[in-house]
C-alpha cells in the first residue's frame, strides 16, 4: 500500500495514542485544572499494520513521524499503546526541536520521543560536532548520556581516499550532552590527536560547538624570553554573564618572577566600563635602576555612564607602578598615560563638558614636577536650531587651569561667537560668509624659584571675516562611475598680532601643515596660538566613486601678504607661501592605500612624506608603512625621522599562514623590530610558533634589547570559521600590544 493513499487514515492511526490518552483522562477524577490540548502526531509510511490483541500500531519503510517539534526517521516504527514506547530499526535518525540529529540502530522512545535509549548511537552537534557511542540513554528530553563514546568538533573528510580520522577527538568512557545549559562533560578520558592518544583526564567539560562564549581555558602561550626565560602563559575566561565577563593570565617564568594579569567587561543598556591590569613579582627587579626583588602594577580602564538621554559621566584610567615594567613583560609600548575623568550633556545641537586630565611620563628622560596636570578643563558650546539673522550662530566658552608641581601654573578663558551664512548660485558654486569674533583672558603662576619677568595676567582680543568658495563639477560615466572635481578658495582678513610676549604656549607644541588643516580658517591646533593677517588659502578636492570603492585627492597652499613670526622653518607654513600638501587614498573591499605628502615651496624637496598600504586577499594580508618626518628642534626637540613597517601573512595549502613582520630605521640603518611566524589553523585546531627580536633598549629604566620565541596551541570547539589575523596580530608594532 503506498504511502500516497494512506497519510489521511495513517494521521487518524498516529492520533491513536492521543485518543487512549484523552480516554484515561475522561475515566479518571476531574483534575484541579485542565490538561493541556493534545497536539497532532503526523506521520507518513508505505505500510501501516496494526494489531488489536496486542494493542500494538506498526509503520514500515520509510517512516517519518514528527511529534512537538520532534522528527523521528527509520525503516520500521512500532507504538506499544499499552506500555507508551516508540521502538524504532533500521537507519533511525531523530531530529530535536534545536535541530540536533542523533542516529541509532535501534531506539526506544518515551514521553513524545523526548526519552529513549538508544544502540550503536551518534549525534550531530551544532555544525560540525560529532558524538559516537555504542550505546546511550536520552533522559528529560535535554540531557544524552553515551557510554564508551568519542566526542570531536572536527569536520570529517568525506573525499575518495581521504582518511575518516578527524584531527582530533576525545575518547571517554560516559559522556554527558546537556542540551539546555549546551555543554559536554568527558569522565575517564584520553584526548588523542591524528589517532594516537596524547593526554589522560579523569574528568573535564567543553561547550558544544553552538556556543559564542562560555568559561574555560583560553590559547595557552609557552615561549622563552632572554628577559625572562622559559616562561607559560595561561589564560582563564569566565563568562559571568551575558553583559560581563572576566579573563584572568597567570604566567610564571623561570628568571622574571610571576604575574598575574586580569581584564574585566561590563556592559548596559547606555554605557559600561572595561578594566585591564596586572601585578608582578620579580625576585631579581632591576628595573628603573632598582636592585633587588621588586613588585610592580599596571592598570587600564575606561567607563562610560549615561545619566538620562543627554548627559553621562565617563573616565580612562592609564597608570603603572614602575616606568619600565610594563616594556618589560611586553604588556604596553606607550610612553606617555592619559587619565581623565568628565562629564558632558549634548542637549540638541549644543554640547556642555566639564573634564580633568593627569599625565604620567614612561620616558627616561622625563621630569614628573614639569609633567602638567587639568584640573579643570571647561567646554561650553551653544548652537541654535533655529536660524539667526539668516545664517548659523555659534558661542563657545573654553577655560582650563594647568598645574604642575614645580608651581608652573596658568589658567585661561576664552570665549568665542561665530556666525556664517552659506549660499548656492545657479550655477553650483557655493559661497560662504564668516564672521568671528574671540577674546582670552590668561593668568600665569611664577614656578618656585623663577623670577617673574612678564606680567601674570594677559588678555587679548581678534577678530576675523572670512570668504569660502567652492564650486563642484561633476560628471557621470558608464557602469555607475562618478567624479567630482571641487576648487576651493578662501580668503580671510584679520588683523596682525595676536600673540603677545609672554604668553606660554600650552597647546600647539607641535604645529603640523597638512591636508587636514589646510582649509581650516585656523589651521594652528588648541587655543593659545592664533594665526594673524590677511591670508588665502588654494586649492582643490577630487573624488571618484567606482562600483567596488573610491578614491580621493586633496591639494593646496597657503598664501601671506607678509611672514607671520610664530610659524618656524620647520612647520612648513613660514614665509609667504607655504609648502605644498595633499593626499591621495585609493579605498576598496581588499585594497586601501593613503599616500600624504608635503614639499617645500621652494626646491620642491620633500618635506614629509607618509604612505600607507594594507590589502588582503582571503587569509593572506600586506601592510606596509612609510613615515618621513621633518625636524621638530624648536619645542619638542625630535631629531627628523624615516621609517618603514612592513608585515605579511601569507595563507599557503589552505591552512598553513608564514608571517613576516619588520620596522626598520632608515636614518639609523638598522632594525627597530622584527618577529617571523609559522602556524597552522583549520575549524577545530590552531597552531603557531613566533620568533621576535626587539632591537631597543633603555638602560636606565632597565630594558635590554629581548629575543623570545613563543608556541600557541588551542583545540577549538566552536562553530566559528577561521577568522583572518586569528594565528599573528594584525598590527603587531601597536603601542598597546607586544
Amino acid at each position: 500500500m503506498k504511502s500516497s493513499l494512506l497519510r489521511l487514515g495513517l494521521g487518524g492511526c498516529a492520533l491513536l495514542p492521543l485518543l487512549a490518552q484523552a480516554a484515561a483522562q475522561i475515566g479518571a477524577p476531574a483534575p484541579v485544572k485542565a490538561p493541556p490540548e493534545p497536539t497532532p502526531i503526523l506521520l507518513q509510511a508505505d505500510e501501516i499494520v496494526y494489531d488489536e490483541d496486542k494493542k500494538m500500531v506498526s509503520a514500515v519503510g520509510h517512516v517519518e513521524i514528527a511529534d512537538q517539534g520532534r522528527t523521528l526517521i527509520a525503516e520500521r516504527v512500532e507504538y506499544d499503546q499499552a506500555s507508551d514506547k516508540v521502538t524504532a530499526r533500521g537507519h533511525v535518525s531523530l531530529t530535536d526541536a534545536r535541530g540536533n540529529v542523533a542516529f541509532a540502530d535501534h531506539v526506544v522512545l518515551s514521553d513524545h520521543m523526548r526519552d529513549g535509549v538508544l544502540q550503536g548511537f551518534g549525534a550531530l552537534i551544532g555544525k560540525s560536532g560529532r558524538l559516537a557511542a555504542l550505546g546511550a540513554e536520552r533522559v528529560n528530553g535535554n540531557t544524552v548520556i553515551a557510554h564508551r563514546a568519542v566526542y570531536s568538533p572536527c569536520i570529517i573528510c568525506n573525499k575518495p581516499g581521504a582518511t575518516r580520522t578527524p584531527l582530533w577527538q576525545v575518547k571517554a568512557e560516559r559522556i554527558v550532552y546537556d542540551q539546555n545549559g549546551h555543554n559536554v562533560r568527558f569522565t575517564n578520558a584520553t584526548i588523542d590527536i591524528k589517532g594516537v592518544p596524547v593526554v589522560w583526564v579523569p574528568a573535564f567539560s567543553v561547550p558544544d560547538p553552538s556556543v559564542k562564549y562560555a568559561t574555560g581555558l583560553l590559547t595557552p602561550e609557552v615561549g622563552n624570553s632572554t628577559k625572562i626565560g622559559y616562561f607559560l602563559r595561561q589564560p582563564v575566561y569566565v563568562a559571568i554573564s551575558s553583559s560581563q565577563d572576566l579573563t584572568l593570565a597567570p604566567m610564571v617564568s623561570t628568571t622574571g618572577g610571576e604575574m598575574l594579569e586580569a581584564e574585566y567587561r561590563m556592559r548596559w543598556n547606555n554605557g559600561g566600563m572595561w578594566f585591564q591590569g596586572s601585578g608582578a613579582y620579580n625576585p631579581a627587579g632591576g628595573l628603573s635602576g632598582s636592585p633587588g626583588a621588586q613588585t610592580y602594577g599596571h592598570l587600564f580602564g575606561s567607563g562610560r555612564i549615561g545619566l538620562g538621554d543627554i548627559s553621562r559621566v565617563g573616565f580612562d584610567i592609564q597608570t603603572t607602578s614602575n616606568n619600565g615594567y610594563m616594556r618589560f613583560y611586553d604588556i604596553s609600548f606607550l610612553d606617555r598615560l592619559v587619565n581623565d575623568l568628565f562629564v558632558e550633556a549634548t542637549p540638541g545641537r549644543s554640547r556642555m563638558a566639564l573634564s580633568s586630565y593627569y599625565f604620567q611620563g614612561l620616558r627616561s628622560t622625563d621630569v614628573t614636577s614639569r609633567i602638567p596636570y587639568v584640573l579643570p578643563k571647561l567646554e561650553f558650546s551653544y548652537i541654535p536650531v533655529a536660524k539667526v539673522a539668516g545664517g548659523s550662530l555659534r558661542f563657545d566658552v573654553n577655560g582650563i587651569a594647568i598645574g604642575r608641581d614645580n608651581g608652573r601654573n596658568d589658567q585661561r578663558l576664552t570665549s568665542e561667537i561665530n556666525w556664517k551664512i552659506p549660499t548656492v548660485f545657479g550655477n553650483g558654486q557655493l559661497w560662504t560668509f564668516v564672521l568671528d569674533a574671540r577674546g582670552d583672558s590668561y593668568h600665569f603662576d611664577v614656578p618656585r624659584g623663577a623670577i617673574a619677568t612678564t606680567n601674570s595676567m594677559i588678555e587679548r582680543g581678534t577678530a576675523y571675516a572670512a570668504l569660502d568658495w567652492r564650486w563642484p563639477f561633476l560628471s557621470q560615466g558608464g557602469g555607475g562611475r562618478s567624479y567630482i572635481l571641487q576648487p576651493v578658495a578662501q580668503a580671510i582678513a584679520q588683523p596682525y598680532g595676536g600673540n603677545p610676549t609672554g604668553l606660554r604656549i600650552e597647546d600647539a607644541q607641535d604645529f603640523e601643515f597638512n591636508e587636514n588643516n589646510l582649509f581650516a580658517v585656523n589651521q594652528v591646533p588648541g587655543y593659545d596660538l592664533i594665526e594673524s593677517g590677511p591670508r588665502a588659502n588654494v586649492g582643490f578636492m577630487a573624488e571618484a566613486l567606482l562600483p567596488g570603492g573610491k578614491i580621493e585627492a586633496q591639494a593646496g597652499q597657503t598664501y601671506r601678504l607678509k611672514p607671520d613670526p610664530k610659524f618656524t622653518a620647520f612647520s612648513g607654513n613660514s614665509g609667504t607661501a607655504s609648502d605644498l600638501v595633499g593626499s591621495l587614498s585609493l579605498k576598496f573591499p581588499n585594497l586601501d592605500i593613503t599616500d600624504r605628502i608635503d614639499m617645500d615651496r621652494g626646491n620642491g624637496n620633500v618635506r614629509r612624506h607618509e604612505l600607507y598600504v594594507t590589502g588582503s586577499y582571503h587569509r593572506s594580508s600586506l601592510q606596509i608603512s612609510y613615515v618621513q618626518l621633518p625636524t621638530s628642534v624648536v619645542n619638542l626637540g625630535l631629531p627628523s625621522r624615516e621609517q618603514v613597517n612592513a608585515q605579511a601573512d601569507l595563507n599557503l595549502f589552505d591552512n598553513w599562514q608564514i608571517f613576516v613582520a619588520g620596522q626598520r630605521d632608515l636614518h639609523a640603518n638598522q632594525f627597530l623590530n622584527t618577529e617571523f611566524g609559522l602556524g597552522y589553523e583549520d575549524e577545530c585546531l590552531a597552531i603557531s610558533l613566533a620568533y621576535r627580536r626587539k632591537y631597543t633598549q633603555d638602560l636606565l629604566l632597565g630594558v635590554p634589547p629581548s629575543t623570545s620565541v613563543i608556541l600557541r596551541f588551542s583545540l577549538k570547539t566552536g562553530d566559528e570559521g577561521i577568522q583572518p589575523f586569528s594565528l599573528f596580530p594584525k598590527d603587531v608594532f601597536a603601542l598597546t600590544h607586544p
